[in-house]
Order: C-alpha cells, then structure tokens, then sequence
C-alpha cells in the first residue's frame, strides 16, 4: 500500500512502493505514538528515514556508504537474525550493569553506614581503612568483574524497550539499593553488637559479616539462580570466602589487616549475613519489579 494513501500509518502492515518522503512520514508516524522505531535500508533514498529512526540499521555487504553512514547499526552479513542477537546481547549488558551498581552502591553505602552508626551504637572504630580496601578488593573486583558475564535475564526478548528517559537505576533499581544497603548494614552492626556482648573480636565478626552479607546478595541478584552458563560467578564468590579467611588465620594478611582469628563462635555470627544478603537481593527481586506501557497487552517488568 501507497504511504500517501492512508491517513493512519501505524494501522497499515505493510507498505510498497514508497518514496524517501514516505518513510519519513512513516517513522514520525510511529515515533509520535511514543513507539521505538528501526529502520533497515541499503540504498541512498533510505538515509533520511535511517537518520531518523531510533535505531537505523543498513546492510553493510551490499548497502551503500550513504546508507552505512546515516545507520546507527551496520549488518556486515547483512542478516537480519544478527539485528536480534545484538539486541539480545544489549540486554543482557544493560542488566548487568544495573545488577552490578545496585550491588556495588549498596555495599558502599552498608560501609559508609556501618562506620557512621557503628560509633553512636558502642563500636569505637567499626572498620580499620585496610579492611574496608580488602572487602571492595573481594567484592567489588573478585565477583564485580565475573558479574558481567551473567546470561541474559529469562524472558529478555519479550520485554519492549525501556523509555528512553529511563535512568539505569530506574524501574525499582534505587529501591533495591536503598533496601540492601539497610540490610547488610543492619546485619553487619548486629554480628558486631553480638561478638561484643560474647567478649569475642568484635572488629573481626563485623569485617567478616559485612564481606558475607555482599556475598550473600551477589548470588542473591542472579537472575538465573542455578544457571551453569557462568561458573565464575560462584567461583568467585568461593574465592572471596577464602581470602576473607586468609584475612584472620593467615598471620601476614592478619598483621596487615589488623585482624583477629576467630573461633566457631565468631564465624557463625559472621557468617549469618550470607543468608540474610541472599534473602534480601532474592525478595527484592520480586517487590521492587518496574513496569511501563507495552502496547494494548498490558505492562511488562522491568529486570
């Protein structure tokens, strides 16, 4: 059908024939209905409309440098099956990159809220500056890194796009953050108040619990709990286990750090905040799920 024709673009399936002025109107068409639009082309008359579209996309093998030059993306197989691994791979980036602030700024800020609070509630110095540098070593570095090799989130393909004036820690990020962040504070604080009623190392308990409870929601954000397509993952968290032990029974680490080896009592109070983290980052999850417009189908979640 003739573009010209038809009064409402966006009602037509498809349309042949058509003319650079055309497609334009065809893209603005959509786009004012608050639509993404992409756009594919390979010759020169399709570069207006390619520069227009959110997303223009030309065929790189036989697509003309008019059209490669106006397009966002370039297929160099000029298959269109690449368009939806590429999305695919950009979903599965974006919400790895929300995982991992929501991760690292909640650990960042349960530290900074641990040696604010710490002192009103009768824990003189909470953390020394080495301990805190060895717990973002392990957490933020250790299983930070091996977090952007997640898999892609279970139905990612079947999300519409996110409103483009969407920040990342939109759709229930920040509220997860601010949540987490409370927990593993409120974890580490109370193993340290407990190893300090039990006249046990206190300082050690509570470097211990603050590492675990980030442990503990690390494995907590996974969108695919159990998946095997990233071992690193628990490996990495497996490794951070280690050095947090290297940290107390390792007698360089230990003078270095200024920490003290523990026994069964201390490691079990420390420990505790694994679960509680996991739990948190697992609830989380589901009560703070961002939602948007997807069209006459309802609302679909954010991850």
């Amino acid at each position: 059908m003739a573009a010209g024709r038809v009064a409402d673009l966006t009602s037509v399936r498809v349309f042949a024939r058509t003319d650079p002025q055309q497609k334009l109107d065809i893209v603005e068409a959509w786009r004012s209905r608050g639509a993404v639009t992409a756009m594919t082309g390979d010759g020169v008359n399709d570069g207006p409309a390619l520069h227009r579209a959110d997303i223009g996309v030309a065929m790189g093998a036989r697509g003309t440098e008019v059209a490669r030059q106006a397009a966002d993306l370039v297929l160099t197989d000029d298959e269109l099956s690449t368009v939806v691994a590429a999305v695919d791979e950009g979903r599965r980036v974006y919400d790895n990159i929300r995982r991992f602030l929501v991760y690292g700024m909640a650990g960042g800020a349960a530290e900074i809220l641990v040696m604010l609070i710490g002192p009103l509630l009768g824990l003189p110095l909470p953390l020394r500056a080495g301990q805190i540098l060895w717990i973002n070593l392990l957490t933020h570095g250790l299983t930070g890194v091996a977090m952007g090799a997640e898999p892609a989130s279970p139905g990612a393909m079947r999300r519409p796009p996110r409103p483009p004036d969407q920040h990342i820690l939109g759709g229930g990020a920040w509220q997860r953050l601010l949540v987490l962040a409370a927990v593993v504070t409120a974890a580490s604080l109370g193993a340290g108040l407990g190893a300090q009623a039990l006249d046990l190392a206190w300082q050690s308990v509570l470097f211990l619990a603050l590492l675990a409870a980030q442990l503990g929601v690390v494995l907590g954000l996974r969108a695919r709990l159990f998946t095997r397509k990233n071992p690193f993952l628990p490996l990495s968290v497996l490794a951070s286990a280690l050095l947090a032990g290297a940290a107390l029974y390792v007698p360089f680490l230990s003078s270095v750090l200024e920490t003290e080896p523990l026994g069964w009592a201390g490691i079990g109070i420390a420990v505790a905040g694994a679960p509680a983290g996991f739990l948190a980052a697992r609830i989380v999850r589901t009560a703070f799920r961002g939602t948007h417009p997807a069209g006459a189908s309802g609302t679909r979640e954010l991850p």
